[in-house]
């Protein structure tokens, strides 16, 4: 093994995304003054390096296999990260910049060797970016210690090794004036003890057996080597390598090249495009699955870019934004704080106040002890969700550049943090901002989500969404530039692919969302799809599914100026299919498959409304046939005769014969409970104005033989147990006014009623109603 020399090469070992790291490396490359920077991450994004002073963090570089987006690696990096600090050096000094780690050329084409055959890899968050020191898979690469970080920290007498490395590391350079027991003296750099500490580590840990994750760790550090190698013969002044701390040993000792050489030949290959892409905080923290993610982004942040006095600064922003939320916080309350949370990291031992001493504070004295108003504030403060931003000399696809031009063109700018937005239909910008986010979601791209039925809760002229851009959907956004080089383009070619292999039910979807994309020359293909379909469709419950869509994208084209009279066309043509066989189709169903047509004639019925005229009138006609047809299942009557009598066909005294029918003695009494179940479906308010119905239903449930009574109750229960208590309290009581004086119950010269003998019947009624003892 040969040492390097030293006094030239100059390995940064740090923590990938941690403030005092990243303060030591600019500290040290101020010292070291370098000619050439070497940083950690894929050497196809060398040509991007560029970029970095125009840049916002959080970012991250983005390696893809062109012909398969989904095959991807993230490198993310914030403004803490010690990368982005070295590469914002180089940037500010001129310096020239260069990645060393194995190419994503070999890691993408692995990932594809490893996958099962035919499928197509998800890429993971920060997939092949390298992980935190402490991280098992990443920094122990299958040694024998796991966690090197943990060995360091127990032997400090720590039992948290990230409390220890930020209290040696980060403490120390992130707060100025800070130390600690086996830390550097202040101002003296931490580098030197981070190499011999992982070199320390690393020949306790033996030998790493062997495995894949083994062989991929010695590989990435054989090709680090290479590249510093050929640094060290093209570059004569100083050269600075910032890298993972637990790679620092591999690259101040090497073996012979040949070995490396060795190691790195037959890798697998690739064709591989890289750019940069906006990172959120949220993906950076730990707790989003990301494997080198920190616990508190927006406190590393704050640490990092805050002036002086971070502690203060930080729970006088806490104190302003409990106020903003109209809690009461002074500054005398600030004030305090700063106080217990210096006094708790002195109590603690720790070198300065850390986010667990300021956390305590905010929760005992801001929050006076609070636990769910301290709460508020861990995501909007420690993770301190951020959006970063890229510049107009990035490399995008057109898709990209399309959605980016229309983003300032409709003012709808990305933002990682949720905001609810209300859009107008009636008015231009509305209506394009709607088409805009429907042909992202055609194209899997969820940018926004509609927030509920905008149509029954704000009438059709509103569409509220909900927008939160996610780093994961810049790379939907390759993904889909396979179907085109524009947002319209694109989901108008997706809208067509998906029709050609669709059933009748996904293709009146399908015009549905096609209509709200504004995709007129889609729409064509998909009616003549749908035509099709139809005509070759001879299930009935196809065709009662297919139709609701439809008949809603019908309605929906009248506010959004677009011509529906194809739509409808199609509809009026379902619909006239679906009369002709509703009643041969409701004939000996079982319970379930009438419990679905019950529904399914709900939803067609909402369909002829919307299409109104002609089509309603001959809907409920054929309705009427279905109420009488004796074959039919008592669900299905029932909520037929409902639908009839809530649309003005059926009048009182005609439903009130239908129900004593239904209830009569030789009628089975679990086709009356269904029947009963089927016409009160969704509210029994009905019964409370209706006393006659009540009187029959009354009548029929005293009538029942004990053994009949006990086989419907259970039927009766689901039925009554769906309403509201509400509901239930106002049955109940017009259900005990039955029997008073006048009531339909009370018969001429009835006998008064004994209330002990009725006291049970009285308790199986409240039972059945889901009633207490009280009524209530």
């Amino acid at each position: 093994m040969a040492r390097v020399d030293t006094g030239r090469v100059h390995v940064l070992g740090v923590r990938h995304h941690g403030p005092g790291s990243a303060r030591s490396v600019l500290a040290e490359l101020e010292r070291v003054g370098p000619e050439l920077v070497l940083i950690e991450g894929p050497p196809e994004a060398d040509e991007l390096v560029g970029l970095a002073g125009e840049l916002t963090p959080p970012v991250s570089l983005l390696a893809y296999v062109p012909d398969s987006p989904s095959r991807a690696a993230f490198w993310p990096f914030a403004a803490f990260s010690p990368e982005w600090a070295a590469l914002r050096y180089a940037a500010e000094h001129g310096v020239e910049a260069r990645f060393c780690d194995l190419p994503a050329a070999h890691t993408l084409a692995a990932q594809e060797a490893d996958a099962p055959e035919g499928a197509d890899p998800e890429p993971a968050p920060g997939g092949g970016g390298e992980a935190a020191p402490e991280d098992p898979e990443a920094a122990g690469a299958g040694r024998a210690i796991a966690d090197p970080l943990g060995v360091l920290a127990e032997a400090a007498g720590y039992d948290d090794p990230e409390r220890w490395w930020e209290d040696v590391v980060e403490g120390r350079a992130a707060v100025p004036g800070a130390s600690s027991p086996g830390a550097p003296p202040a101002g003296a750099s931490p580098f030197p003890a981070i190499a011999e500490a992982m070199a320390a580590v690393r020949a306790e840990s033996g030998p790493a057996p062997a495995g894949p994750a083994a062989l991929r760790e010695a590989r990435r550090e054989a090709h680090m080597r290479q590249v510093l190698r050929r640094a060290m013969r093209s570059v004569g002044g100083p050269i600075a390598v910032v890298c993972g701390a637990w790679h620092v040993p591999a690259l101040l000792e090497h073996p012979r090249a040949a070995e490396d050489t060795a190691l790195l030949r037959g890798l697998p290959k690739t064709k591989v495009a890289a750019t940069w892409i906006p990172w959120t905080h949220g993906r950076l923290a730990a707790a989003s699955g990301y494997r080198a993610g920190v616990r508190s982004p927006g406190w590393y942040h704050h640490l990092f870019t805050a002036p002086d006095r971070p502690v203060v600064r930080w729970l006088a922003e806490a104190g302003r934004r409990l106020r903003e939320k109209d809690q009461p916080v002074s500054s005398a309350h600030v004030i305090e704080a700063v106080r217990l949370a210096e006094a708790l990291a002195a109590l603690r031992g720790r070198p300065a106040v850390g986010l667990e001493e300021a956390a305590d504070a905010t929760e005992s004295v801001l929050c006076e002890g609070a636990p769910a108003r301290a709460h508020l504030l861990h995501r909007e403060m420690v993770v301190g969700e951020r959006l970063g931003a890229v510049s107009e000399r990035t490399p995008l696809v057109p898709l990209q550049r399309d959605l980016a031009a229309q983003q300032r063109r409709l003012r709808l700018k990305p933002q990682a943090e949720p905001r609810e937005v209300d859009l107008d239909l009636r008015e231009d910008s509305g209506r394009r901002r709607s088409a805009l986010l429907h042909r992202l979601r055609l194209l899997g791209i969820d940018w926004g989500t509609p927030r509920g039925d905008s149509v029954r809760a704000r009438g059709t002229f509103r569409e509220p969404w909900l927008l939160a851009w996610q780093p994961e959907l810049e790379l939907r956004l390759i993904e889909a530039g396979v179907w085109g080089t524009t947002v319209e383009a694109a989901a108008a070619a997706r809208v067509r692919a998906l029709a050609a292999d669709a059933d009748l039910p996904q293709l009146t979807e399908l015009a549905e969302r096609c209509l709200h994309a504004d995709l007129g020359g889609a729409i064509g293909d998909v009616l003549s799809a749908l035509t099709a379909r139809a005509a070759e469709d001879t299930d009935i419950e196809h065709l009662m599914t297919a139709l609701p869509p439809l008949a809603r994208s019908a309605r929906y084209g009248d506010v959004r100026n677009s011509d529906s009279a194809a739509l409808r066309t199609v509809a009026a043509q379902l619909l006239a299919r679906i009369r002709a066989g509703l009643v041969p189709a409701v004939s000996g169903l079982g319970d379930d498959a009438a419990a679905a047509m019950a529904a399914a004639i709900d939803g067609v019925h909402g369909a002829a409304v919307l299409l109104g005229g002609g089509d309603e009138d001959a809907w409920l006609a054929a309705l009427e046939a279905v109420a009488l047809r004796e074959s039919a299942p008592g669900r299905v009557c029932g909520r037929a005769d409902r639908i009839l009598h809530d649309s003005g066909r059926l009048a009182d005294s005609a439903l009130a014969d239908r129900l004593s029918r239904a209830a009569s003695r030789g009628t089975a009494p679990t086709r009356t409970a269904h029947w009963i179940e089927g016409f009160l479906s969704g509210s029994g308010l009905l019964l409370v104005h209706d006393t006659a119905l009540l009187g029959v239903i009354d009548r029929w449930l005293g009538g029942l033989a004990g053994d009949a009574f006990t086989q419907v109750l259970p039927l009766l229960r689901r039925t009554f147990g769906a309403f509201a208590a509400p509901e239930r309290r106002a049955i109940g009581d017009s259900a005990r006014a039955l029997g008073g004086p006048g009531g339909p119950g009370a018969a001429a010269g009835a006998e008064p009623v004994d209330a002990r003998r009725a006291a049970p019947a009285v308790a199986t009624a409240a039972a059945l109603l889901g009633l207490g003892a009280g009524g209530g």
